[in-house]
């Protein structure tokens, strides 16, 4: 699983060859921080600063999950919507429902991979899950993609039935994910239904989904399952396709915001990001790793100082950055994070502490009035757009008398993460190919 959250109000057409119903008209969904009191995932005996150390370390935990393995595929007409997320190990919890009638579940919200999948019931090998499974069975809906058949071959299933699969004539799909954790089980269609805000519930009959019957590795209990809303053929935002116009857009509350407040998301009409401030950059487009959305990072400004940067993942210095809505914290190359946290640690000035509970290497000791830290401006220089970053993007508190700063170092991959990103409308437009950035309070969004 890997990178960043979501739901809309649309029309579905799978490229498989499944037909399609229409829901006219915009519509939001909350996204939920997994720290909230609102989310199933909240622990009450935790306290703020435990809070932070942990979603740091499932930032580093989550590099593994960018190695996904897998297939299938599909498409989709236009429109507008809004949904909701619950910030889970990095990523956020979807509420939505499956099948006639709708089952209700919660499944994590994955910008960083494509399938659509819950448990299901016959279950040969999964893992522990608070909410009852779903049963296919009795869905009048739900139809399993046959095998041997043009589809299967098209989404890359198999027709073995020798994985756990709760049919013998069903095409069957098998997906890795980098951390050891799997799912194996059936292709199918099935309506898939969303509740806005408003009390509107939108449907999307057919549309592609895996069901699980042997499913292992690090998922939580009160998971279902994952909702994949990656730029692979098969995620939800590819099968939405023209009837969401190719955009969705996000707006993330700070990690420090009121507990009952919440995140948006948009997609289609209501996603577009207008208006003065709007800063727009190209995502570079992998064919080799379609999941994952690239930006290219050119240089971050530390004040007057401008550190360009390369990356050893990327050969010509394009695509050098994935943006996930599921990583807490900003991941770079290692050679790069050397000279921004010397250039960092330059400006504050200030007596630096360690804390063995926290993976970051550039804390510092503070009073308890954040007033009297120094914090630098940082500037993030993509292609075609310099993000001016707030204090609150840059530095978080993690204890009363430590503050760190919310990038860390990687020898694999960089990661522009979810600190960096709240405070902001982010918005995909997949058919221009860009990502969007305006300053918002998105408290009030």
């Amino acid at each position: 699983m890997a990178v960043a959250t979501i739901a809309f109000a649309l029309f579905l057409v799978c490229a498989s060859g499944f037909s399609s119903a229409s829901a006219k008209g915009g519509f939001t969904i909350d996204l939920i921080h997994r720290d909230s009191p609102r989310s199933p995932f909240y622990n009450p005996s935790e306290t703020p600063s435990q809070r932070l150390k942990n979603a740091f370390r499932r930032s580093f935990n989550r590099l593994s999950h960018f190695n996904p393995t897998g297939g299938s595929s599909s498409v989709a007409q236009p429109n507008e919507a809004e949904s909701t997320i619950i910030n889970n190990r990095g990523e956020y919890l979807m509420e939505l429902s499956i099948g006639t009638p709708p089952v209700p579940i919660k499944a994590i919200a994955d910008t960083g991979s494509d399938l659509i999948w819950t448990q299901c019931k016959p279950c040969v090998d999964c893992y522990t899950q608070t909410d009852p499974l779903f049963d296919p069975s009795k869905s009048s809906t739900y139809r399993t993609i046959p095998c041997p058949s043009n589809q299967c071959n098209n989404l890359k299933g198999s027709c073995s039935s020798s994985q756990g699969s709760g049919s013998d004539s069903a095409c069957q799909y098998e997906v890795s994910y980098g951390d050891r954790s799997h799912t194996i089980g059936d292709y199918a269609a099935d309506t898939v239904t969303l509740a806005s805000t408003t009390g509107r519930n939108v449907s999307f009959p057919k549309t592609l989904i895996g069901c699980g019957h042997d499913n292992a590795g690090t998922f939580d209990k009160k998971g279902s399952g994952i909702v994949g809303l990656g730029g692979g053929d098969e995620s939800l935002i590819s099968q939405l396709g023209t009837s969401i116009d190719g955009k969705f857009s996000y707006c993330l509350i700070p990690f420090a915001s009121n507990g009952d407040q919440t995140s948006k998301l948009s997609f289609g009409d209501n996603a577009v990001v207008s208006g003065s401030g709007v800063l727009s950059t190209p995502i570079v487009v992998d064919q080799s790793q379609k999941t994952f959305f690239f930006l290219t990072l050119e240089a971050i400004s530390v004040d007057d100082t401008k550190i360009s940067f390369s990356s050893s993942s990327s050969e010509t210095g394009e695509g050098n950055i994935i943006i996930d809505s599921g990583t807490t914290l900003t991941i770079l190359d290692q050679s790069f994070y050397s000279e921004l946290e010397d250039a960092v640690d330059k400006v504050v000035g200030r007596e630096r502490v360690s804390d063995p509970q926290v993976p970051i290497s550039l804390c510092y000791k503070v009073s308890e009035s954040e007033k009297e830290f120094k914090t630098p401006s940082i500037t993030v220089h993509f292609s075609g757009a310099d993000v001016k970053l707030e204090p609150k993007n840059t530095f978080v508190r993690v204890s009363e008398e430590t503050l760190c700063f919310a990038f860390a170092p990687s020898a694999s991959l960089s990661i522009y993460g979810n600190l960096a990103q709240s405070g902001f409308l982010v918005g995909y437009d997949l058919k221009r190919k860009t990502v969007s950035f305006k300053p918002t309070d998105c408290t009030k969004f």
